[in-house]
């Protein structure tokens, strides 16, 4: 079968590998239909994301058909439409006791520190699979790992009805975090430099578009909140000055989001934490968010039209990366498909 291999950064290759086997009672065997490049597959590609282990099969938003599965296996059966659950935690840790296995001390995720779904066929544990509509088309059912970031985002921030909500960034990510805040009752503030990104936000229900290039985000976030400034900030855009900016933004008892890895440090004064109590979070991949995503997706309540920008087949797979390279402005999802 075909792969999709990044063999060190720099260096993205279509390889032939044996097919996979069952081996265990709760294996999946599933055929590939989509995988999304995420910035983080492009990040692995270029050397810049510090988990990434070489060589790699990337590729962590993935959907497929269900061809077999293993004796002890009743969650799925032959010909279900999925969607796999990237993250393999120990279940032992300090983490996983609390819940989070997304943080695992052993934490493995797909295509990043073991291979991903960038293959036309794919095992998986059956704890990994999570059940589809059929009548979902492919490419959005290549969307719900991606809106399991926004939503998990939206839980850390304790996003309440009525909230004010301040998405800083309007990309791929900042665009899901403002789908599902809406979806909890917020009122969605949403920045960003792009003003395409912005009109998408708006269309897709963004009760406040920002351009930062244009507008001072503080003085139009005081002016839309009446003074109080955001209840929740979602730093989205991820930069030095982006996670400063956040606690300045933010509402006394106000909380703020945090979604970066970058290792620069930012200079915050704690006493802009503290006078307001301040709750600041990180927020990273997702705990049990897919059945929450995959049922709003089910019920209409994640307006997805147009999100998906382009589709190429596998076999332009460099194609893809590239034009994601060139295009990271305008891009919100390129998928690969194997059909």
């Amino acid at each position: 079968m075909k792969v999709g291999v990044v063999e060190k950064p720099g260096v993205l290759k279509i390889e032939e590998r044996e097919e996979p086997k069952l081996i265990q009672k709760t294996d999946v065997l599933i055929s590939v239909k989509r995988v999304g490049v995420c910035g983080s597959d492009i990040h692995i590609f270029h050397g810049k994301n510090p988990f990434a282990v070489y060589p790699r099969v990337w590729g962590h938003e993935f959907t497929g058909e269900v061809i077999a599965a293993g004796s002890s296996v009743t969650k799925v059966k032959t010909g279900d439409h999925v969607v796999v659950e990237p993250i393999i935690s120990c279940g032992s840790c300090y983490a996983c006791r609390q819940n989070r296995p997304n943080v695992c001390e052993k934490l493995q995720v797909m295509g990043v520190h073991i291979d991903g779904g960038c293959q036309e066929k794919f095992i998986a544990p059956e704890s990994n699979v999570h059940l589809l509509p059929k009548e979902l088309p492919w490419e959005e059912a290549c969307l719900v790992e991606p809106f399991t970031i926004g939503a998990q985002a939206a839980y850390r921030g304790n996003i309440q009805p009525g909230d004010f909500v301040l998405v800083m960034g309007a990309g791929t990510i900042g665009l899901t975090v403002a789908q599902m805040a809406k979806l909890a009752g917020a009122i969605v503030m949403i920045s960003d430099v792009v003003e395409s990104k912005l009109n998408y936000a708006k269309e897709r229900g963004a009760d406040y578009i920002i351009n930062a290039a244009k507008e001072n985000v503080m003085e139009k976030v005081k002016e839309i909140t009446g003074g109080t400034g955001a209840n929740v900030t979602v730093d989205a855009v991820c930069n030095k000055k982006s996670f400063e900016d956040a606690i300045l933004l933010t509402s006394t008892a106000g909380r703020v989001v945090e979604l970066s890895f970058n290792e620069i440090p930012s200079e915050i004064a704690p006493v802009n934490i503290i006078k307001k109590e301040i709750t600041v979070c990180g927020s990273r991949l997702q705990t049990h968010r897919f059945p929450v995503v995959v049922d709003a997706i089910q019920q209409g309540k994640l307006p997805l039209k147009g999100f998906v920008t382009k589709t190429y087949p596998f076999r332009d797979m460099i194609e893809a990366f590239d034009f994601v390279d060139k295009n990271n402005a305008s891009v919100r999802k390129i998928l690969i498909s194997f059909e």
